[in-house]
């Protein structure tokens, strides 16, 4: 491995890593700031450790979720494409690694310059999605017939646009959600959460809060949003066993264990992710708003961190329950309508409608309460699902047909993108 390999291999590992690139700028900030040593190495680390708490936490929730939806494939004999962001990335960077590292380097260089003089004054921190955009750019560009510098640089130039140009176009109602200007959204799903926000707007009123529904009584234990969380994950779980069979159940997924007690187990244990979820959000904000000042009186005036989505989480949590529910019902009527055209099946993945359906009815919540987080969330599942099948083909090409992008910002840019590059041919 040459020098130049192994400097752009250190970079890829370091940008491919949100925890690192995180703590790197809490890092920038507090020096900026000239903190003690001491308050730098604090600082840093706890953004780094809250950053691995919030990774530890989507990961659990993650492995709770794909123990569920082989489930529901069973129970209820649904076949299709499953969106799924790493494998298409996994495929894209056994031909197009370096590609991918670079346009993924050179793409944040792109949105450092343009957050310094431009008035979008937005810094990306989610790393993951960073590659995961770097990987669809390269491929498609790629496919194209641009190689070499061109490639490069125009996809860098696109990467550090999207990555200031999205945030950007969520802050108004992150403001509404956060009640300040600190924080920024940094995820590739905001054409979801931001058609959410507006259906919000439309069908309801922010004042009636998913945070304020008032239960008798005998349901107070509902008021308690991780105890709700768990019940509601119970109830589901439930449901997919009875379909999927018990015995299929202790048999295949639960080496053993009792379906009842197993379903208990990841019902709470599905509560129990989101709790560290919380907590792991809650130290990321402790730390990197205050080091993102250093940041923006030295070297990028008035910069804001753009974190991901479960940075919103805390701020609705009920919100982000009936953002999930709302959000999958609508990917399985998606899929049902899907069944009866000439475009793939698209399976409503667990995973990204919980994140990006929860998110959208957080949105869809600091808009038009109730009202705007279910019928926000539930056009998000909408829209990810007949954008997925629409980007389809698009990857085909490229040989990634059995699967594709869940989030709706990787769909249209790649849509836009693809097409483009076919005329372009």
């Amino acid at each position: 491995m040459s020098v130049l390999q192994w400097i752009i291999k250190f970079l890829q590992d370091i940008l491919s890593v949100p925890a690192v690139m995180l703590g790197l700028a809490a890092l920038v900030g507090l020096i900026a700031l000239k903190k003690t040593f001491t308050e730098v190495l604090v600082g840093t680390f706890k953004a780094i450790i809250g950053f691995l708490i919030l990774g530890a936490g989507a990961s659990f929730l993650v492995g709770i979720l794909n123990n569920l939806s082989p489930l529901l494939e069973t129970g209820f004999n649904i076949r299709g494409v499953i969106p799924n962001n790493e494998a298409v990335v996994s495929v894209a960077v056994k031909t197009l690694g370096t590609q991918t590292a670079l346009i993924m380097i050179f793409g944040l260089v792109v949105n450092v310059l343009l957050a310094r003089f431009t008035p979008l004054k937005y810094i990306w921190l989610t790393g993951h999605h960073t590659f995961y955009m770097a990987a669809m750019l390269a491929a498609v560009l790629g496919a194209a017939g641009m190689s070499g510098a061109a490639l490069v640089i125009v996809g860098a130039l696109l990467l550090g646009f999207v990555e200031v140009l999205m945030p950007a176009w969520a802050q108004p109602v992150m403001r509404k959600i956060t009640g300040g200007n600190e924080v920024s959204l940094g995820h590739f799903g905001t054409l979801g959460y931001m058609v959410s926000s507006y259906i919000g707007k439309v069908v309801g009123d922010p004042k009636q809060s998913t945070e304020d529904i008032k239960l008798p009584k005998s349901l107070g234990f509902f008021r308690d949003s991780l105890v709700a969380t768990g019940l509601i994950m119970i109830v589901i779980f439930l449901i997919a066993v009875i379909a999927a069979g018990p015995a299929h159940v202790e048999a295949n997924v639960s080496g053993g264990q009792n379906f009842i007690v197993w379903t208990l187990v990841q019902g709470l244990s599905f509560a129990a992710g989101v709790a560290v979820i919380l907590q792991g959000v809650r130290m990321i904000l402790a730390e990197i708003v205050p080091a993102f000042k250093g940041i923006a009186e030295k070297i990028v005036p008035e910069a804001k961190p753009a974190l991901d989505c479960p940075v919103t989480f805390p701020f609705a949590p009920n919100a982000v329950i009936i953002g999930f529910l709302s959000s999958f019902i609508g990917g399985i009527i998606g899929m049902i309508i899907l069944g009866f055209t000439s475009l793939a099946v698209i399976i409503p993945g667990l995973v990204p409608h919980f994140f990006v359906g929860g998110t959208a009815g957080v949105f869809g919540n600091a808009t038009g309460g109730r009202r705007g987080a279910v019928i926000g969330a539930f056009v998000n599942g909408l829209i990810i699902t007949f954008l997925a099948a629409l980007l389809l083909p698009v990857l085909g090409d490229l040989g990634f047909a059995n699967t594709t992008f869940g989030d709706s910002d990787f769909q249209w840019l790649g849509i836009l993108v693809g097409y483009l590059a076919k005329l372009l041919r």
